[in-house]
């Protein structure tokens, strides 16, 4: 990432806008070809027709969504799930808890970032005890020991980083405190909860290595620190601490909304914000290729404006090779009735390499997704 362009100076050829993403040539449909996800050396082309407008869609590559609710997720251990789209650098997962864990687990394949999309709870870990809720992300390091207690069922999303740590990302000119506050994130105390859980009582420990189980048995908790000091923890942060880079001139790209870096990924999250009100500039995601990064899209909560037919608990997958943006309606409406702010909460993953599709997504794919962008050639007439 941060490459300098290929070429310096940027080229003007033809009937172009001033600059990207305002002020668009009348009847033209903007479409950002990009490197680096965003980062890299960039061109915008101006078209007669929307990029997404194709007829047919035939052949392995292609948009894909996936109904995350319809998957069987109901596991006592999150090493019972197999990923639903992985490559070597993250495994993505689903999981239902409806119960308080009986045994610890430990990833000692990867760090470990949890989503709690819905439900609370308490994570127990080496480093002591948090409070969770619904919005939640939370870090844990390679080789925690951890176990969840439910206050009621919780449905996470788990994004592995399989061959590094996670880090905040770097905010550049917008300053330290941009985006989150480092002093927004939380991390495990030794307080009388965590004290109180502790006994001599047997118990198990699941750990994966090389995406095997073993379990190892004490005789006693674990989790029986009483102290503490360093700079590897576990952490967490809520969404709703979350207070994006907003622009009323300008659409800012998704990477501007980047909340943790893993090793070739990215985690990104779209919060609520003001839609821009400048006239010129494009209210909605513009359309992109975007090269060189496969993009994952999970639906938290609230009213995706880019998307229609879309529901919490949903994933969308558009793997590089084909334009992707809004769809025809979001598009029509925020040219005719814009909305004045966004309400929806969703976790983006770009990742660096092609990303696999395994059998327990492709039992929950919607199969007419590719089609879903085909009335923009009507539209656009």
């Amino acid at each position: 990432m941060n490459q300098k362009p290929r070429i310096s100076l940027p080229i003007r050829e033809g009937t172009h806008s001033r600059q990207a993403h305002c002020d668009l040539p009348e009847g033209t449909y903007e479409r950002e070809l990009g490197r680096e996800g965003f980062f890299g050396p960039v061109s915008h082309m101006h078209h007669r027709h929307p990029p997404t407008a194709w007829t047919s869609f035939k052949g392995p590559l292609q948009p894909h969504a996936f109904d995350l609710n319809k998957m069987n997720t109901q596991m006592s251990s999150p090493w019972q799930l197999k990923p639903f789209l992985y490559n070597n650098d993250t495994h993505l997962r689903f999981w239902t808890l409806t119960q308080s864990m009986n045994h610890l687990v430990r990833n000692s394949d990867s760090d470990e970032l949890l989503f709690i999309h819905q439900g609370k709870g308490d994570l127990y870990c080496d480093y002591g005890h948090l409070t969770l809720t619904d919005g939640d992300y939370v870090v844990i390091p390679r080789g925690t020991a951890w176990r969840l207690e439910t206050t009621s069922t919780m449905i996470l999303l788990m994004i592995e980083n399989r061959d590094g740590c996670y880090h905040l990302p770097d905010k550049g000119v917008a300053g330290y405190n941009a985006i989150y506050d480092p002093a927004a994130l939380n991390y495990p105390k030794i307080n009388t909860q965590f004290i109180e859980q502790q006994n001599e009582n047997s118990c198990e420990v699941h750990v994966k290595r090389l995406d095997q189980v073993t379990r190892i048995t004490y005789p006693f908790n674990p989790l029986d620190a009483i102290g503490w000091h360093g700079t590897n923890t576990v952490v967490s942060l809520n969404w709703r601490d979350i207070r994006p880079i907003t622009s009323h001139r300008y659409h800012l790209p998704p990477s501007v909304h980047t909340t943790f870096v893993g090793k070739a990924f990215v985690v990104c999250t779209f919060c609520p914000r003001p839609i821009e009100s400048d006239p010129g500039a494009l209210k909605v995601p513009f359309y992109h290729n975007n090269d060189d990064f496969d993009e994952v899209l999970f639906y938290h909560q609230g009213n995706f404006f880019s998307r229609d037919h879309i529901k919490a608990g949903m994933i969308t997958f558009h793997p590089c090779g084909f334009p992707h943006g809004p769809h025809p309606n979001a598009l029509k409406k925020s040219q005719t009735t814009p909305a004045t702010f966004t309400n929806e909460v969703a976790v983006m993953v770009d990742t660096r390499q092609p990303l696999h599709i395994t059998d327990a997504a492709r039992s929950v794919e919607i199969l007419e997704y590719p089609n879903s962008w085909r009335t923009s050639t009507e539209e656009s007439q």
